[in-house]
Order: C-alpha cells, then sequence, then structure tokens
C-alpha cells in the first residue's frame, strides 16, 4: 500500500522568528496542497496527513532541492515572502511538496535533517 507525506523544507540562515517561521510553514503547507489531485489529497488524510518540516542550510541547499524536484517532475510550491515584516521583499523562505508517495519523496530529501 502506498504510504503518503508532505514535506516542507525551511531555510535556517533567515533567523526567522517561531511566529515568522509558523506562517511560512503554512503558506508552504496551503500552497503544495493546491498543487495535487484531490484523490491523492483524500488518501493522505484518510492516512492521517502525515507532515515533515526539514531544514536546508541556505537558499543554495534550496535551490538544489528544487531542481531535483523539477527532474523528476514533482509538483511543488515555493514560498516567496512579501516582506512586510521580518524579510526583504522577494525573500525565498521554504517550499512545500506533495502530499506525495513516501518513497519517492525520500529519495530527494532523506538526507536532510528535522526541523
Amino acid at each position: 500500500m502506498q504510504k503518503f507525506k508532505q514535506v516542507i523544507i525551511v531555510r535556517k540562515d533567515l533567523k526567522m522568528s517561531k511566529g515568522k517561521l509558523a506562517v511560512q510553514c503554512c503558506h508552504a503547507c496551503i500552497g503544495a496542497l493546491r498543487q495535487v489531485e484531490k484523490e491523492i489529497i483524500e488518501k493522505w488524510e484518510r492516512e492521517g496527513a502525515k507532515k515533515i518540516i526539514l531544514k536546508v542550510k541556505n537558499l543554495e541547499e534550496l535551490k538544489e532541492i528544487e531542481k531535483k524536484l523539477k527532474k523528476n517532475k514533482i509538483k511543488y510550491f515555493l514560498v516567496i515572502d512579501a516582506g512586510k515584516t521580518q524579510l526583504e521583499k522577494e525573500t525565498i523562505t521554504c517550499i512545500g511538496i506533495g502530499p506525495i508517495e513516501e518513497k519517492k519523496i525520500d529519495k530527494i530529501t532523506g538526507r536532510l535533517k528535522l526541523l
């Protein structure tokens, strides 16, 4: 049986407050959900809607993940901050992926550490 999860990857170099970080992750979660077919979302929800938040050191590492997602034709949502509070306008903060089959995404994100 296929297992699904949603993955959010956050840049640690930005030093966002906990509140700002939470909001950015929420944007990633919702944006990623909008990229996924309804049937997959329903299966994921029946399984308990598993989510994990991972970290990368900086924008360069996040862009490497993005390249791998594109290469593997995996849909994702890139969060770009509006610059109204703590960050400069158009700062890329995180990326949301899935829900997606665990085996498929683990090949790309399996080496990353939990936030």
